[in-house]
Parts: C-alpha cells; sequence; structure tokens
C-alpha cells in the first residue's frame, strides 16, 4: 500500500520542514469531517460515467491518431506536447485559483460537487490520498469530454486529406486535453511522500509534473500562490508579476467579494 503525507516519520527522505508540512491539521479537523461527509452517492456515481466515457473517448481517439502518424509530423507534434502541458497548466491554476478563491459549498450543485473538494484539500491535504482513482480523476474526466467527443466525431466526419493537414492541431489538443485529464493524479502524487513508482518521482525530480516540494508552497496559509498543479512550470513567472493578486483585486473591486472567505470560514471551524 502506497504511503502519504499521513506517514512521514517512514519516509527517511523527508525533512524537517515536510515533516511539518505533513502534520498539519488532517482527517480529524471538525471542518475536513464535515466536508468528507458531503461526498454523496450521487456524485460518485457521476464520477464513474465521467471516467469510463473519458478513457472509452482516449482510447479511441489515440488508435486515430496513432492509424495517421508519419515521421514528418514529428516536429509539430513535439512542440504540442509542451503547449498542451504549458496550457493544461494554466488552465489548472485558473480553475485551482477560482475554486480556492471564491465562491461557496453551499451554492446550488456546484457547492458541494465541485467547491467542497477544494475546502476540504486546505484543511485535510491528506484526504486526496486517500481517494481512489474513481474520486481523484471523475471531475476532471467531466470537463474534457465535449473535447474528446468533438476529436471523435472529426475523425468519423473528416476524410484523411483533410485529417492530414488536422493532424498537428489534433495532437496538440489531445495532449492538452491529457495533461488537463490527469492533473489531479499529479497533484494527488505531489502529496504523496511513500510508494510512488519510480518513474513518477523521476518526472517530479526533473520537474516534467508537479514536484512535491513546489507545491509545498501553495499549502502556507492562507493558500494564496502556486496554484498550478499540472507541471508547476507557471507558477513563478505568474507569482512574479503578481497575476492572481492582480485578478483578485480586481473581482473584489468589481463585487465586493472579499477573496478566501469561504475558505477560511471551513479552517476555522472546531466543532
Amino acid at each position: 500500500m502506497a504511503g502519504t503525507e499521513d506517514w512521514p516519520g517512514q519516509q527517511p527522505e523527508l525533512d524537517e520542514d515536510e515533516a511539518t508540512y505533513c502534520r498539519r491539521w488532517g482527517a480529524q479537523h471538525a471542518g475536513a469531517r464535515e466536508l468528507a461527509a458531503l461526498y454523496s452517492p450521487g456524485k460518485r456515481f457521476q464520477e464513474w460515467c465521467c471516467v469510463v466515457l473519458c478513457f472509452s473517448l482516449v482510447a479511441y481517439n489515440l488508435v486515430h491518431l496513432l492509424l495517421l502518424a508519419r515521421w514528418e509530423h514529428t516536429p509539430l507534434v513535439m512542440l504540442g506536447v509542451v503547449a498542451g502541458a504549458l496550457i493544461a497548466d494554466f488552465l489548472s491554476g485558473l480553475v485551482h485559483w477560482g475554486a480556492d478563491t471564491w465562491g461557496s459549498v453551499e451554492l446550488p450543485i456546484v457547492g458541494k460537487a465541485f467547491i467542497r473538494p477544494f475546502r476540504e484539500h486546505h484543511i485535510d491535504p491528506t484526504a486526496i490520498t486517500r481517494h481512489d482513482f474513481i474520486e481523484t480523476n471523475g471531475d476532471n474526466c467531466l470537463v474534457t469530454l465535449l473535447p474528446l467527443l468533438h476529436m471523435a466525431y472529426t475523425f468519423r466526419t473528416q476524410s484523411p486529406e483533410a485529417l492530414e493537414q488536422l493532424y498537428p492541431w489534433e495532437c496538440f489538443i489531445f495532449c492538452l486535453i491529457i495533461f488537463c485529464t490527469f492533473t489531479n493524479q499529479i497533484h494527488k502524487w505531489s502529496h504523496t511522500y511513500f510508494g510512488l513508482p519510480r518513474w513518477v518521482t523521476l518526472l517530479q525530480d526533473w520537474h516534467v509534473i508537479l514536484p512535491r516540494k513546489h507545491h509545498r508552497i501553495h499549502h502556507v496559509s492562507p493558500h494564496e500562490t502556486y496554484f498550478c498543479i499540472t507541471t508547476g512550470w507557471l507558477n513563478y513567472p505568474l507569482e512574479k508579476v503578481g497575476f492572481w493578486r492582480r485578478l483578485e483585486d480586481l473581482i473584489q473591486g468589481l463585487t465586493g467579494e472579499k477573496p478566501r472567505a469561504d475558505d477560511m470560514k471551513w479552517a476555522q471551524k472546531i466543532k
């Protein structure tokens, strides 16, 4: 069984700062218990449906991409992989920032279904490591269903000549979809400190995907920086230009809403 942040004493590579980070709050926090209890059978069913549909479409589209592959496509495909990773990283930050900073668990439909996990994660960062594959990836699979369906429709309806012209673009879209689909899995790995496959830790060490120490910066209260969680490549430049703070100031000025008010409410629950 893979270990998690709950067990820093069993992971010799953890330094003192990491061990302190791993022990903050946790599953016994009153707010964490209440939020975890809001995970419903209906939500679970939605996640199952989205995962099955998503990976069926991923397989279908991947087969068509492989059948159309040509060596001359290689440079543009490689460019598409990098561009897909960068854009997925930015989108992950935008969604993460939006859900962390605004909205409430009490909002109809989206509150319990989509904002709740973000609130739980800040007061129990280890919760994600106890989620199975379905709970971890269900929402991301939902987000990528429409572009996957559009890609499948393109393969079914376009001529071979048209697909030849579209191939680099479709590869870019596919890479973007894959990075978006696996963003929360990558996020989960960034909180898992024991038992990860060697290939995952290598990707983290090489900063191909979000490294553990890098993501730890976000988990310093009040959780107002380093929101990008796919590769983390954009966190430093966005922080240097004050991108998220400027957006928050703009929205607060227009709406009067205070950033992270709901997040702090759950963090301060004591019973």
